[in-house]
């Protein structure tokens, strides 16, 4: 049994140490929103480049591809 757990808690830290290269400023970030094609944009990026990317505030469409991305806030 006690291997079982330190494979889960093993898997938990690698999810919870990626972090993701934001493509507009080029830093890794814990967290990035990302498109299904690889794009991804960090929150602050993401706050100065809204006003361009959606236009109702709850899907930002992805400069790279054209996909629309939901915030998750539907």
């Amino acid at each position: 049994m006690t291997g079982v757990s330190e494979q889960a808690a093993q898997r938990k830290k690698q999810r919870r140490s990626r972090s993701t290269a934001c493509c507009c400023c080029r830093r890794e970030m814990p967290f990035c929103w990302q498109c299904r094609c690889g794009f991804s944009i960090c929150q602050t990026c993401m706050n100065e480049n809204v006003w361009g990317m959606s236009c109702n505030g709850i899907t930002w469409q992805c400069p790279d591809c054209g996909a629309q991305n939901g915030f998750g806030n539907q």
